[in-house]
């Protein structure tokens, strides 16, 4: 049923007809003429489809896990995020993208409940990435079974454990008109030859997390008195991306940024709160290997974002929080309805 959904979706966006499709297989790429300027784009190196729209079938998962790094062992908390099935489309600057975990992909695992809302955005410009999160999470698991746990065989699960967080990063791109993070994320663009740029920016978080006993397990830490932490992060960074190509349609994208942050956190017990001022560096960091061409692409991605911090405790605290996805997309000619639209109000 879902994949009689799929197509019955695109069909209708799209307008076009099997044979149209068909026939698309031989139609030359395109690319946009810009001239030279902020949104130049060198089209030996990046194919773009202004003309075209982008429909894609997906799955993907996020997550926002809590990570304590001072303890022995170290202490992963994973919270039971669902396997989503999605379908999406993307036209010129416009996406919009529509998934949802069906019970088929998210059978009872015994890992407990998650109750969450996850929002996350990466912007992809021709010159820009601006990621922003909005995370909302309650209900966490220890990753390995037996970590804490009576039952050597079961999970240790904390359903009063919550993380909210806010934060945004952005960043600029020294060689957007040679290297294009749309082609390996968004699907709309093709890079055909290996480029890479330089970023530059800055990113800015701020979050709360605890639980209604202590974080650290008594099993592990029974001196650790600390039920919650508040945190404020702010700094700037600089990094590095890069699109190898192997035969102009066989590509991996890599790109890393770190950020030296100015912290401040505060860490709450039972004995009062403690407060700390200090500098500690975030990662972050995303990957795409597939495949690309003018019709088709075929991807697997991740995108995660680090961000770390100590309290007064001396405990060290690790945030991580991504998503991954596999996505199948092919570009069609646009409706007639969404033609006229993109006339009378045009897209960038």
């Amino acid at each position: 049923m879902p994949n009689r959904f799929v197509l019955l979706f695109l069909s209708l966006i799209t307008g076009a007809s099997y044979g149209q499709i068909t026939a698309a297989e031989s139609e030359p790429e395109e690319s946009e003429e810009l001239p030279k300027g902020r949104k130049w784009v060198d089209t030996s190196f990046v194919s773009t489809y202004p003309s075209k729209l982008t429909g894609r079938v997906y799955m993907s998962q996020k997550y926002s896990r809590l990570h304590l790094i001072t303890t022995k062992p170290r202490l992963p908390y994973l919270p039971n995020t669902s396997l989503n099935l999605g379908v999406g489309v993307t036209y010129r600057s416009v996406s919009l993208n529509l998934a949802y975990g069906f019970p088929f992909l998210n059978p009872h695992n015994g890992k407990g409940d998650t109750r969450y809302l996850d929002l996350q955005s990466h912007l992809y410009g021709r010159n820009w990435v601006t990621d922003v999160y909005g995370q909302f999470y309650k209900g966490y698991y220890l990753k390995e079974k037996g970590m804490a746990s009576a039952d050597k065989d079961a999970y240790y699960q904390r359903p009063d454990l919550y993380l909210r967080m806010v934060g945004t990063s952005v960043y600029h791109l020294f060689n957007g008109h040679r290297f294009s993070y749309r082609a390996a994320f968004v699907q709309n663009e093709w890079q055909k030859r290996s480029s890479g740029s330089w970023l530059a920016g800055a990113e800015l978080y701020a979050g709360t997390f605890g639980g209604d006993s202590t974080v650290v397990p008594g099993a592990y830490s029974p001196e650790n008195p600390v039920r919650k932490v508040q945190f404020y992060k702010f700094g700037p960074g600089g990094g590095y991306a890069y699109s190898w190509v192997l035969n102009r349609h066989f590509f991996a994208t890599f790109s890393l940024t770190g950020n030296l942050n100015l912290t401040f956190s505060r860490e709450f017990s039972d004995n009062g709160r403690d407060t700390r001022f200090h500098v500690r560096p975030n990662l972050n960091y995303r990957a795409v290997i597939g495949y690309n061409s003018p019709l088709w692409n075929v991807s697997l991605s991740m995108v995660n974002s680090d961000v770390a911090l100590s309290g007064d405790s001396r405990n060290e605290y690790l945030i991580r929080t991504g998503n991954y996805r596999l996505t199948f997309a092919r570009r069609f000619p646009p409706g007639r309805h969404l033609r006229r639209l993109a006339a009378r109000k045009p897209l960038s």
